[in-house]
């Protein structure tokens, strides 16, 4: 087996009198889906905030290609190979799909006064990354805010891919999505995979995470509540250390069904 492209250890994160995240032990190998499973307020925000260089761990270490790391910023993070697509994409919505996927990246051509954004091969290469992905453009000016959720999501990844991502961050990809949308988005984060790149995926929605992931961690008020492979854990033993166990037992024998 691979050693890990990221690994964290024994994490900690302190807001003042805040334990946000308390021992978090997680790693991803190339070529994985590394998913991170919790409920709101289980502490992802802060793991992924964490882990892509914005927070700066109270303890513990991580280990960037065996290499002990400090990140002194989302910037350092990502020229090392950790990329982070979040909700909100960082897109805008009237401009087109190749500036998106090149926004402050901007291939150019010719020198000094005269050097300018090269179209041609920021839509050769928008489009040819988009169909690598499944996903068929009208065009490169196609404006972003005509696509769709999964598709959106999807000029996202690909873009963070393009751009040498070997650690790729996923905060909860299909949230918002239906059906096929998130059917696409999953088939774009297989696509991914097999590529080598590690993928960390972090969800709510377990039946999403056992159609993609390799490996599952369950977060649960800023702790690691257990690591599972595929296989070796089941769609509700998975919920129910979401929901913390014990609490959920009681739960239902209180309302005298299932949660």
């Amino acid at each position: 087996m691979s050693e890990p492209i990221i690994k964290l250890d024994q994490i900690e994160k302190h807001f003042g009198n805040v334990i946000a995240l308390n021992g978090v032990s997680f790693d991803v190998r190339a070529g994985e889906c590394h998913c991170l499973l919790g409920d709101n307020g289980a502490g992802k925000s802060t793991f992924i905030k964490t882990m892509s260089g914005v927070h700066r761990p109270t303890r513990g270490t991580i280990t960037f290609e065996g290499r002990p790391m400090s990140f002194s910023s989302p910037r350092a993070a990502m020229e090392a190979g950790i990329a982070t697509v979040f909700q909100d994409l960082a897109m805008i919505p009237l401009m087109s799909v190749a500036r998106n996927f090149f926004m402050g990246r901007e291939p150019t051509r010719g020198w000094g006064l005269t050097r300018r954004f090269d179209v041609e091969k920021a839509n050769a290469i928008t489009m040819a990354e988009m169909k690598k992905m499944g996903i068929n453009l009208r065009g490169p000016d196609q404006a972003v805010g005509t696509l769709s959720g999964g598709e959106r999501q999807t000029v996202a990844i690909a873009r963070a891919v393009h751009f040498g991502a070997k650690v790729l961050i996923l905060d909860e990809p299909t949230s918002a999505l239906g059906v096929r949308q998130t059917a696409n988005v999953l088939a774009t984060i297989d696509k991914v995979r097999a590529q080598g790149v590690g993928v960390v995926f972090i969800s709510h929605n377990v039946r999403h995470a056992l159609a993609v992931g390799d490996r599952f961690t369950v977060l649960n008020r800023g702790k690691t509540l257990g690591t599972a492979r595929r296989g070796e854990i089941t769609s509700e033993q998975l919920q129910d250390l979401m929901a913390g166990g014990q609490e959920l037992a009681q739960l239902e024998s209180t309302l005298g069904g299932t949660v």
